[in-house]
């Protein structure tokens, strides 16, 4: 049966949903993160520690989560949409440092979720890591996601976490228009994104991916924020423009530096690492809409204990410590995300998290992506 077919049927439940958005999505694209600075503290890990016995409360914000005792190990089983080329190095270390046995089943994060509905009780998940908010969200209202402890929720900003505490960001990225600064002058750059539409400036001079799972969660926003016609005529608009296609923001990214396109929507961080790979400036910048616009979506990857874990406190000292100020560096210096932890600035090159004013939205909201598929195919952009 075809896609288009089965969106067609009434009454599907929400795995049905969430199976036929992983044969829609686009996994996270994998890419290397920039090799850590083998110094002390600052290479975005904490250097080893040595095995200390568990602590009976939780330790303070910020601080690295108590190590167990060999005795004390338990094997932690991980399904992570976020790819192992981004965070294998630290789960890697979060397992010798808190001498955790870390089992990852990596792949996409809808994919994943869909496991998770699909194996109920007999999940041998403990934590699931998203790459977006909106698996967590549909996870948690299918009521597969344990409360976890106020003050690790807590730690994070309140728009960045599950409103009941059943889940917990943990990076963050915003949408952003990549543009080529040789062609565009940022004046130019409309002041919404829903600007864009309608406007013969960009007439196949725009780069987008209706495939692409960070894509399909700004339109869910965009459809939670505006609604179902906004949404759909400014669909519209874009490719009436003749927009140019592609399968991920790297490849948006890669082809404005080029000048084969002069803008696209992507995520702030790929143009980061593109950055980062050739080690030189390149004729490109992001665009950061700070005027509560649908394009400034903050999304984030976050993380969820299973109401079925059987290594449920394990899973919560590795929440613990993808909250502490080691972990948070990671992401800020190694894949340039925003860190969510108070204190923790993110990389020079990005404007604060504090000063973007993103659209006001329960992240969680964004479960409803079998709604967005529907409007991409009506519009024939699936």
């Amino acid at each position: 049966m075809r896609r288009r077919d089965l969106l067609r049927l009434g009454g599907l439940g929400l795995a049905a949903g969430w199976t036929l958005l992983a044969a829609c999505r686009s996994a996270e694209p994998t890419a290397t993160p920039v090799p850590p600075t083998p110094t002390a503290a600052g290479a975005g890990m904490a250097p080893t520690a040595s095995p200390t016995p568990a602590a009976a409360a939780t330790p303070t914000a910020g601080a690295t989560p108590t190590v167990l005792t060999r005795s004390q190990s338990a094997v932690v089983t991980i399904y992570s949409g976020r790819s192992k080329s981004l965070i294998g190095p630290l789960l890697d270390r979060i397992g010798q440092e808190l001498g955790l046995d870390v089992r990852v089943r990596y792949g996409d994060t809808a994919e994943l979720a869909t496991a998770i509905l699909e194996e109920g009780d007999r999940s041998p998940a403990d934590l699931f890591f998203g790459q977006d908010a909106g698996a967590l969200g549909a996870l948690a209202k299918e009521g597969r996601l344990a409360p976890l402890p106020s003050e690790l929720v807590q730690r994070v900003p309140q728009p960045y976490r599950s409103p009941k505490g059943l889940w917990v960001g943990i990076s963050g990225r915003v949408r952003t228009v990549v543009y080529n600064t040789e062609r565009v002058k940022p004046e130019e750059i409309p002041a919404s994104i829903l600007d864009f539409a309608g406007n013969e400036r960009w007439r196949a001079r725009l780069g987008w991916a209706p495939t692409n799972g960070s894509f399909q969660a700004f339109v869910t926003a965009l459809r939670r924020l505006r609604g179902e016609d906004v949404a759909r005529s400014w669909l519209q608009g874009i490719k009436a423009l003749d927009a140019r296609v592609f399968p991920n923001n790297s490849s948006i990214v890669q082809a404005t530096i080029k000048g084969e396109i002069e803008a696209g929507f992507v995520n702030h961080y790929y143009l980061m690492r593109e950055r980062a790979q050739a080690g030189r400036p390149l004729p490109a910048e992001n665009h950061f809409y700070t005027n509560g616009d649908p394009g400034g979506l903050v999304n984030v990857a976050g993380v969820g204990v299973l109401v079925t874990s059987r290594a449920s406190d394990a899973a919560l000292r590795l929440v613990e410590y993808l909250l502490s100020e080691p972990a948070q560096r990671y992401f800020a210096e190694q894949t340039f995300e925003y860190p969510l932890l108070e204190g923790v600035p993110a990389h020079p090159d990005l404007p604060p998290l504090s000063s973007l004013n993103p659209p006001a939205l329960d992240l969680s909201d964004l479960d409803d992506l079998k709604g967005t598929l529907a409007l991409l195919q009506e519009v024939g952009l699936l």
